[in-house]
């Protein structure tokens, strides 16, 4: 049974843009080679962290909203363990009105960008 999960990530500020690139393709292809399937991606750009995380201030955030087998979930997460340009990140699951609440936000902004055209 699919759930519709979203992680955002946290990559450190040190990257140049080739290299923050690089690793957001990285997460987007194991999704797909493990069967998942991306639903929505944002990418926030450099912010400004709350608190210092290894001496960082800021970092690209990042988000991907995806479905997959739960089982996928923790090989997800140590991925991003082992991953020296991961400063945090965060997956969550979607219940019925998280996912109610996203499908709206994302035709809010999608209306949004036509208006702008």
């Amino acid at each position: 049974m699919l759930k519709q999960y979203e992680t955002v990530f946290i990559m450190t500020p040190v990257l140049s843009d080739e290299q923050m690139k690089e690793t957001v393709e990285k997460y987007q292809k194991f999704l797909v080679s493990k069967g998942a399937e991306i639903v929505h991606e944002d990418h926030w750009g450099l912010r400004k962290l709350a608190y210092p995380i290894q001496k960082k201030a800021t970092g690209f955030y990042h988000l991907i909203e995806f479905k997959a087998e739960p089982t996928l979930i923790r090989e997800w997460e140590v991925t991003f363990k082992r991953d020296e340009r991961i400063l945090r990140f965060l997956t969550v699951v979607f219940d019925k009105h998280m996912l109610a609440y996203s499908e709206k936000k994302r035709a809010r902004s999608k209306a949004a960008k036509e208006v702008k055209e």
